[in-house]
């Protein structure tokens, strides 16, 4: 069984890759520059760019499932013809897809997976733990400003995700179905401020941005007005999801699914200044 990954080097599919590999299944890698990429032994990289969908004979041929992301190239622009993408995913014989959900409303990549006699399984999740790895150079600098302190969010691990993912690529289920992907427990900014506190040591004092503030910060990290006015639609009226955790990472796996403090665990290297900070793309 060949699994086709797109999205293999990003912040969910790079933990997919693994948890194949784990399954047991041939794992193949969908990148516009495989010169570049790094992946485990193993691992077939195919060339090949979403958004040009006469890219993709090469790297659909042979492949049973697939994971699809609904964007394409490094400004997370939309996929722009969804059904030509899923034309050949059909023409190819790939017969299960799973589509990582990013926005609000449907994409076109959706829509024509929808629409198509695949069997597919949108994966909802909410807040992306990573979104914290925004938070690298305040946390170093003992100075933190965020806005909507006191809104909770059920924020996940990337990892969880992944594993939920392939399951359904392997084991199949969960047909026509979105699964709303959760971590064990809501925690506000603040909460999750605490726990980096008491994971690393580091003293965090946390000012609480306005809105206005919050936005103007958003638009000059150059996200676009959809992504702005989105973001802030995940933060004045959350999916229930985003307030309550759902079961599904146990669920669908069998596995209790990551802490925060679990994850800041593991990048408790990022917030003490002895790894390179990053910022992540802000998701749910």
């Amino acid at each position: 069984m060949t699994v086709l990954v797109t999205g293999a080097t990003g912040t969910v599919g790079h933990y997919l890759v693994d948890h194949l590999l784990a399954l047991g299944v041939t794992v193949r890698c969908l990148t516009r520059t495989p010169e570049k990429a790094s992946f485990p032994g193993g691992v077939e990289v195919v060339r090949g760019d979403l958004g040009a969908p006469e890219s993709l004979d090469e790297a659909f041929d042979g492949v049973s499932s697939a994971h699809l992301i609904t964007f394409a190239g490094e400004d997370y622009a939309p996929i722009p013809d969804g059904s030509a993408v899923v034309g050949k995913l059909l023409a190819a014989g790939v017969s299960r897809v799973s589509l990582l959900k990013g926005d609000s409303s449907a994409s076109l990549v959706e829509e024509a997976v929808f629409a198509s006699s695949l069997r597919w399984t949108v994966l909802a999740p909410v807040e992306f733990m990573a979104n914290m790895l925004e938070w690298t150079d305040g946390v170093r600098k003992g100075r933190l400003e965020e806005g909507f302190v006191d809104v909770p969010s059920t924020v996940v691990h990337e990892s969880d995700i992944a594993k939920v993912a392939a399951r359904v690529l392997v084991h199949g289920g969960y047909d026509n179905e979105t699964l709303w992907i959760t971590g064990p427990e809501a925690l506000t900014v603040r909460e999750r401020v605490a726990v980096i506190e008491q994971v690393t040591g580091r003293a965090v004092a946390l000012t609480e941005l306005p809105a206005a503030a919050l936005e103007a910060q958003w638009t000059a990290y150059g996200f676009s007005a959809d992504d702005v006015s989105f973001m802030l639609q995940m933060k004045t009226n959350p999916p229930e999801a985003s307030r309550i955790p759902r079961d599904t990472v146990r669920r669908v796996t069998g596995h209790q699914p990551l802490s925060f403090r679990e994850w800041v665990q593991e990048h408790a290297g990022v917030f003490s200044n002895n790894q390179p900070g990053s910022r992540g793309l802000p998701r749910r």
